[in-house]
């Protein structure tokens, strides 16, 4: 979604999509493929790691805002409108003004004997001016729900979240910026977790057959035969062929201990075992030789 919103041309949008799908499956797999190697490839490895988890959180984060902001603009589409009715303050000032230059020069006006002329004029004035304070008060009544209406959808743009907090000093367009990258962050993280977890190496176990033992009676004297399944001999014969001569062991041992001194294993028997490449056995004993240096 965030490729498709970035590009313009149908291409773009395309070639935007291929290469966030390829950063996210890198950010994903790059910790797990990495693991078993030597400390310069994970080294490399680290560093395009944190190169895709930025740029891959970045994507996530425009995802993030742009929702908030459509999602923002259907909340304001909900606020009812209100339209203005009548004429505008300035215009209405402008009349008032006139009503008070009028009723000022007919109360001016001096007459000895009595003037009905002069008498209309005043109460006209004075009804216009009367007239024209009611319609300025509707116009500001008028503005004033306009003004609420405004501040109602700038409020419903804002996450509803984000916005609290706002009352801890930080702006809304950063808080909304922080939020989108920590659940980027967040869902990033669980994602190259698991596939740490599922592309883990497998426990290497031998396993253990028992030998049936039958009684065989001949006469008056019981005779005891052993019977030996082919698939414990052979399980026999290999731990007996995997059982080194001592030099063959301190020689083994030599090379863990450089290879770990190099940082190209870790002193486990798993990792020893798959590094010699040889029995669990063997790299048992080898372990126990490290023993007294790792």
């Amino acid at each position: 979604m965030a490729g498709w919103q970035r590009g313009g041309f149908l291409a773009e949008r395309v070639l935007w999509i291929a290469v966030g799908v390829v950063l996210v499956v890198a950010a994903h797999l790059l910790p797990a493929l990495v693991r078993a190697h030597g400390w310069r490839v994970r080294a490399v490895g680290a560093l395009l790691w944190i190169g895709c988890i930025a740029a891959t959180c970045y994507g996530h984060a425009a995802f993030f805002l742009m929702a908030q902001k459509h999602a923002g603009e259907l909340r304001a589409a909900a606020v009812p409108a209100v339209t203005a009715k009548g004429r505008g303050m300035a215009e209405i000032a402008r009349d008032r003004a006139d009503a008070v230059t009028r009723l000022a020069r007919t109360n001016a006006r001096r007459c000895v004997a009595p003037c009905p002329n002069l008498i209309a004029d005043r109460t006209a004035a004075a009804a216009r001016l009367d007239a024209l304070d009611v319609e300025r008060d509707e116009a500001r009544r008028a503005e004033a729900a306009q003004d609420r209406v405004v501040a109602e959808r700038a409020a419903a743009l804002n996450d509803p979240v984000t916005g609290a907090l706002t009352a801890f000093g930080v702006t809304a367009p950063r808080a909304e910026l922080v939020t989108g990258l920590a659940f980027a962050g967040v869902l990033e993280a669980v994602a190259c977790f698991a596939w740490l977890l599922a592309l883990r190496p497998a426990d290497v176990t031998r396993p253990v057959t028992e030998s049936p033992v039958t009684t065989a009676q001949q006469g008056s004297n019981a005779v005891v035969t052993t019977e030996v399944t082919p698939e414990s001999h052979a399980d026999t014969n290999a731990d007996t062929e995997s059982l080194p001569a001592e030099a063959l062991l301190q020689k083994h041992v030599t090379r863990a201990r450089a290879a770990i001194a190099a940082g190209e294993v870790r002193a486990t028997v798993r990792d020893l075992q798959q590094y010699l490449g040889v029995a669990q056995k063997t790299a048992s004993a080898v372990r126990k030789q490290l023993e007294p240096t790792t």
